[in-house]
């Protein structure tokens, strides 16, 4: 009995804990604001997404290790990962990395990072002001807003992103994921919302980003026929509450969006909640494979998809990205490089491509994505070996390559110096 009382005890005090956190994380910013980007205007801008999903066992967030391995919250190891890329962590310090079962070359225990970590957060948002890249779309998945725990790790990353974004002068604005969303399920976003706004005050915090005199909120996924549980009808709602806030609203559409084809629903009042918006953003990633697979997409779509954002008054952001692989997440099944980088080329051929047709803002695909390959953030070009291991290097190019790519590719954006048909000389010679 003793021991079930201790448990008890323990489980209460544990609650309080994590509801005093989440207390505190929904108050209004009231530190340090460096000046640094235009938080006031998308234009011009180049925006990351910002998962800040991996956990790691003892990082605080009492869930074990999340989107690192794949069988439940097991430690990462030989026939347990995830990921395709292993990020370069030579840059963090002692308390901010976690043992796995991988070890290197040299027979050193390999170490991978949490998001849940306050110094690990704040030092990603240096990495963007250093390179020159604008801000990120934090993300927040209605998946896990019905999950306390897993709701309270990503009310923590929330913070420690505002917190980065401030010091280090970028910008930021939560993107809902709306992939998890049940039918009827408007209200969990909706809420989630109205705390955000009214206990943490997060569209006063002077990082939040702004365009057309409004706070920036996005939703991905809008418009997906792969069996999604919510409706159109979810995604109008939501919108409408958000444009009756006095919110921009930034959409997540697929690719055939204007043609609904491919894998856009079959509805004839789709393209009428698309109008509810401010601006669109076709996701990309996957959806060609090479660089003349991205120049016939960008054929396909980029002159009727801006052509029907002008003539209904939206901002249209395409997205790019740097590569694909999920060799791992799928245990092998996919190849491993599955969208080779090029060495850069891939990512510079859809930029060149944006610029082509007039964009002037783009978003990247992802700042942190080392499940899907798609991280421009620093990875090593030396992984874990043997035992089976698979991962990909960085092609030998610096880990910082993608980074200083995303950060030129706002130059590009600004017109504060000239697309050139292959790789700047500047870049290739990093």
């Amino acid at each position: 009995m003793r021991v079930c009382f201790r448990a008890i005890i323990a489980s209460v005090i544990m609650g309080w804990v994590a509801q005093a956190s989440d207390v505190n994380l929904f108050q209004p910013y009231t530190g340090k604001s460096v000046l640094g980007v235009d938080t006031k205007t998308l234009t011009g801008k180049v925006m990351c997404g910002y998962q800040g999903w991996f956990n790691c066992a003892g990082d605080g967030a009492d869930i074990g290790w999340i989107h690192w391995g794949g069988h439940g919250q097991d430690m990462p190891g030989p026939g347990n990962i995830t990921i395709d890329l292993w990020p370069d962590v030579s840059e963090y310090d002692a308390d901010e990395l976690y043992d796995t079962g991988f070890r290197f070359k040299d027979g050193k225990t390999a170490q991978l990072f949490s998001s849940h970590r306050r110094k690990t957060v704040l030092r990603h948002f240096e990495w963007m002001r250093e390179y020159g890249i604008d801000g990120a779309f934090i993300q927040r998945f209605a998946s896990i807003l019905r999950s306390s725990k897993k709701r309270q790790h990503h009310n923590v990353v929330l913070a420690h992103a505002r917190e980065g974004a401030n010091l280090s002068g970028r910008t930021y604005a939560v993107m809902y994921d709306l992939s998890g969303l049940r039918k009827d399920g408007a209200p969990l976003i909706i809420d989630d919302w109205k705390q955000l706004r009214d206990q943490a005050h997060i569209i006063e915090d002077p990082a939040y980003l702004h365009h057309n005199g409004k706070p920036v909120v996005s939703l991905w996924g809008v418009g997906f026929k792969d069996r999604r549980g919510y409706t159109l009808n979810d995604c109008r709602r939501i919108i409408q509450y958000l444009k009756d806030d006095g919110c921009t609203v930034k959409l997540g559409v697929p690719p055939t969006w204007e043609k609904q084809g491919g894998d856009t629903i079959d509805d004839e009042g789709y393209l009428e909640v698309l109008k509810m918006a401010d601006i669109l953003s076709p996701w990309a990633v996957g959806r060609f494979d090479s660089i003349p697979a991205a120049r016939t997409h960008a054929d396909t779509y980029y002159a009727d998809d801006t052509a029907f954002c002008k003539n209904n008054g939206l901002d249209y952001m395409p997205v790019i990205f740097p590569g694909f692989s999920w060799h791992n997440i799928h245990r092998g099944r996919t190849p491993l490089n599955q969208i080779p980088r090029l060495k850069g080329k891939f990512m510079w051929e859809q930029i060149r491509l944006a610029k082509e047709v007039g964009c002037d803002m783009i978003y990247v695909a992802m700042f942190d994505e080392v499940d899907e390959a798609t991280a421009i953030f620093k990875c090593t070009n030396h992984p874990p070996v043997g035992e089976g291991a698979a991962f990909l290097s960085d092609e030998g190019l610096p880990s910082d390559f993608y980074l200083r790519l995303t950060g030129y590719a706002g130059k590009v954006i600004r017109n504060e110096v000239p697309v050139t048909e292959d790789l700047p000389e500047q870049l290739k010679k990093l």
